[in-house]
């Protein structure tokens, strides 16, 4: 009798071990209301994609739709975060062709600075995604502000006490698109003392002709900092304009209507905005540094350019990047922007197939 009791004895508690075993087990335990999160599983594709950062180098005027396509990407990509890392154009190519930083993405306010500083070593395509125009920006707090016009604007900046400046030629497309501005407006207004009177007086920069084309010498422009004021981007020169301490500033299109600036358009003529006077654009260049050397930058019209590095660490993301800034959502914001898109992009180079279908691939 004592020995059934035993054995029964036993048999309970090997019965309870099946019991407990089966229950810690690899039983489904998704129906299980609080269980399922308890249990132990290998890190899923989301949790290892929250320490994803997508490196953006870009022009300092695309800050605004830039922050804007930030966010809607990172809407899409959950877990995903955009670094956006504005600068002038030249600035941001050199982060990877000199200092070999690397970017999943690198928009420039010049797409010609894309072929000439990155392609073949450091990108294989490019697109070209948007245009912009040149104007000459200032507050209603701005000297002269209720006289200045499309044509007496280079007589408002010649006048005591006007302060005014524009970005560092040698780092900012911005800034060497300006002297080019200034210089094409002696021929549109018929007043050849206009670049003398405005930049070289009050600046180390010079202007010469040879064959009816005007090159700018910028590589050293030592501004006098009391009328011109030069700043490394022309962003910077946003914060001034408001603050009230310059009066004027040369920004494109976009940057004024994303900052509220009000702003002068020049004829096109001048402006750099329209391809079909390239061939006035043409007649001027900027000559800026470039290593120990220097390098000329021909006139043409404003169309910025983007590409995804060589050096990329998430190559695949950067071109989604693009895609949507080609696409749909990214028309949309840099139309509201005031920076007119290009549709559908122009594409040149090795484009990847995901984007083919939104570009129109040049030869």
């Amino acid at each position: 009798m004592k020995l059934t009791h035993l054995s029964a004895f036993i048999c309970l508690i090997v019965a309870a071990a099946v019991l407990i075993c089966g229950c810690t087990g690899t039983t489904n335990t998704d129906s299980v209301p609080g269980v399922g999160n308890q249990t132990t599983a290998p890190t899923s594709t989301a949790a290892s994609a929250e320490d994803v950062q997508v490196k953006i180098f870009h022009a300092g005027s695309l800050t605004g739709p830039f922050e804007k396509v930030k966010a809607a990407f990172e809407a899409d990509h959950p877990g995903v975060t955009v670094l956006l890392e504005p600068a002038g154009s030249v600035d941001c190519i050199k982060k990877v062709t000199e200092n070999g930083k690397p970017a999943d993405v690198v928009a420039s306010a010049d797409y010609y600075l894309i072929p000439e500083m990155m392609m073949p070593d450091h990108a294989d395509w490019y697109l070209t995604f948007a245009k912009n125009r040149m104007v000459l920006t200032y507050s209603n707090e701005s000297k002269y502000a209720s006289e200045i016009t499309a044509e007496n604007w280079y007589e408002i900046l010649d006048r005591d006490g006007v302060r005014w400046g524009f970005s560092d030629p040698n780092s900012d497309p911005c800034g060497y698109r300006t002297p080019m501005v200034i210089q094409l407006a002696e021929g549109y207004y018929g007043n050849d003392q206009i670049f003398e009177t405005l930049v070289t007086e009050h600046s180390n920069i010079s202007a010469t002709e040879e064959n009816g084309i005007y090159t700018i010498h910028a590589a050293d422009p030592k501004p006098d900092s009391t009328t011109l004021t030069i700043r490394p981007k022309a962003v910077e020169l946003v914060q001034m304009v408001q603050a009230g301490g310059l009066d004027y500033a040369w920004e494109y299109r976009s940057v004024a209507v994303q900052n509220n600036l009000e702003f002068i358009e020049l004829p096109e003529e001048i402006d750099l905005s329209s391809i079909d006077f390239a061939e006035n654009y043409a007649t001027v260049r900027t000559e800026a540094k470039k290593g120990d050397g220097t390098t000329l930058y021909a006139g043409s019209a404003i169309v910025y350019g983007v590409t995804v590095p060589k050096i990329s660490e998430h190559p695949d993301l950067g071109v989604e990047f693009v895609e949507m800034l080609i696409g749909a959502t990214g028309q949309e914001i840099l139309e509201r922007d005031g920076q007119p898109p290009i549709v559908p992009a122009d594409g040149y180079g090795s484009v990847p197939a995901d984007l083919k279908s939104l570009v129109s691939v040049k030869a």
